[in-house]
């Protein structure tokens, strides 16, 4: 991948798409192609297969997705299995089409069982049940991880996948009925600190543990792939095609929520709903197959979730 090699990155704002674009820029590539929703509609087949023809990217980093919190997950299975499915089907139809010479896709640690041993190993992948409150979005994301591996195997492209942990950083999506954990527990925080509510309610018992990564890191990694990493043969039969992206440190949602409550100077109670699930009891991935490409997150979890709320109250 060259400075001036042309490069289209899918989506047009949020928390991935705005960190890939903020590196890929630091790093000097200078011919990046972006298109809105409104410019161009991913699900319409037709449209997203004539801008290929027109534009003709040579890279490509699918972060395009349908992507909310447990709650829209659980609600709307129909709307993230099609949605998705179809946006990843348009856009690496048109990439093959169109000859781009290399894809990166971005999924999520969602594609692993819900019970799997920890830390969670690339290997594991369909070696158990879902996450049922997930399963949909989960199952649009590993057809997508054998789409590549198919297109690898038949064509000789070179198509690759991330599986990233836990995100947080600029731009992420603090609405209530539609973030993931952090940002709807900064969000929840300020709101009663001015409020002046004497206690904040949170889901479940505050037992779980999660993995966060920095928004920048995992932008940085995925450079790194699409410049380090060509699959061979044997590593697509063995479904080495994907790797699994985060710190392999995880944090219990307890700790997490006293990290944010002292960060926002919030000075009352925490009240933990056991009436609500828990979810899965502990997501955290084994990074040995990226760092082996001599890839390792540089972002401590401690340093930037002040980072992240000074920008919550920058935007919101």
């Amino acid at each position: 991948m060259e400075k001036h090699s042309k490069i289209y990155v899918a989506w047009h704002r949020w928390l991935v798409w705005s960190a890939l674009i903020r590196n890929l820029e630091k790093e000097g590539y200078s011919n990046l192609i972006f298109r809105t929703h409104t410019e161009l509609d991913l699900l319409n087949q037709r449209a997203v297969e004539e801008f290929f023809q027109a534009e003709k990217p040579e890279y490509i980093f699918l972060a395009a997705a349908k992507v909310w919190g447990i709650v829209a997950n659980n609600t709307y299975p129909v709307d993230f299995l099609q949605d998705n499915l179809r946006i990843q089907m348009n856009i690496i139809e048109s990439s093959y089409k169109n000859g781009a010479k290399k894809l990166l896709f971005l999924g999520s640690s969602c594609i692993y069982p819900k019970l799997a041993p920890q830390p969670i190993k690339e290997d594991y992948l369909l070696t158990g049940l879902l996450e049922p409150t997930n399963d949909a979005y989960a199952l649009a994301k590993i057809t997508w991880i054998k789409l590549c591996q198919s297109y690898n195997r038949q064509y000789w492209t070179e198509y690759i996948s991330c599986m990233p942990t836990n995100l947080y950083g600029p731009y992420d999506n603090f609405d209530l009925e539609k973030s993931h954990v952090m940002p709807a527990m900064i969000r929840k925080f300020h709101e009663a600190k001015m409020n002046n509510l004497p206690s904040v309610t949170l889901w479940g018992d505050g037992t779980p543990y999660r993995e966060f990564l920095y928004s920048d890191d995992m932008a940085r990694g995925c450079i790194h792939l699409m410049m380090n990493f060509s699959p061979t043969k044997e590593q697509n039969e063995k479904w080495d095609i994907f790797f699994n992206l985060g710190t392999g440190k995880d944090i219990s949602i307890k700790e997490l929520a006293i990290m944010i409550q002292q960060i926002v100077w919030f000075k009352w109670d925490i009240i933990w709903d056991t009436t609500r699930p828990n979810w899965t009891p502990r997501k955290l991935l084994d990074v040995t197959r990226i760092e082996s490409t001599w890839w390792k997150y540089s972002i401590e979890l401690n340093d930037w979730i002040q980072m992240a709320y000074e920008w919550f109250l920058e935007n919101y």
